[in-house]
């Protein structure tokens, strides 16, 4: 895949060592993820929107109820900025200054496209449950025509991207390596925890297997 070229709102100005415009690595950023951040401005001011999304080929999909002022601004194709950001770590240097995160996050600007035709819009739902739950989709049952009906999809082609990763340690001052605290990182995982029933499961249907959303088992 060849890389993301870098434009002047993509280039990473601030600490740009820590850039990435490799497409395979922004990419398992995204799909690591489970939430983006919606970035646009509706009547002169700004807005910011966590959401939901999953990833297909270069674009990704954003859908919600067809009610949503969020879906409807971006539905006529004004600038937006989408986020997603994971925390890996937390990392403690021996001054303030130097206390940080390592982080993986990705910024993406452009213009959604609403999604139009059914196939199309099908393939954008299939495309958000399995990024949640891998495989869910083929599980559970298709929407209905109505449930479309109800429900916009936007796709956001992936042109002009850049992420930004932070690793290591703390970068302390040479002086500061004689000051008496614990200095080092300590890593942040989400976990799953307990898998419970909604009481109208039927008999002999197995329990969900957590291990199934491998993102939180790294």
């Amino acid at each position: 895949m060849s890389p993301f070229t870098p434009t002047d709102r993509t280039r990473v100005k601030r600490r740009p060592q820590r850039a990435v415009y490799d497409r395979a690595q922004v990419y398992s950023i995204l799909d690591e993820g489970y939430v983006c951040h919606v970035g646009f401005v509706v009547e002169g001011r700004p807005v910011v929107i966590p959401t939901a999304y999953g990833r297909a080929g270069d674009q990704i999909y954003i859908h919600g109820s067809a009610a949503s002022r969020m879906l409807r601004s971006l539905a006529e194709g004004i600038d937006v900025c989408v986020t997603v950001t994971l925390v890996d770590g937390v990392v403690l240097g021996r001054s303030a200054f130097h206390t940080s995160m390592n982080y993986r996050s990705v910024v993406i600007f452009g213009n959604a496209r609403l999604v139009t035709e059914r196939e199309e819009k099908l393939e954008a739902l299939r495309s958000f449950t399995n990024h949640v739950i891998p495989g869910r989709w083929e599980e559970v049952r298709q929407p209905t025509d109505q449930e479309l009906a109800a429900t916009t999809a936007l796709a956001l082609p992936l042109e002009e991207v850049s992420a930004k990763v932070r690793t290591g340690g703390p970068i302390d001052d040479e002086e500061d390596y004689a000051f008496p605290v614990w200095a080092g990182v300590v890593a942040v995982r989400a976990v799953t925890g307990e898998v419970t029933p909604d009481g109208h499961v039927l008999p002999g249907i197995p329990v969900f297997d957590a291990a199934r959303l491998k993102r939180f088992a790294r």
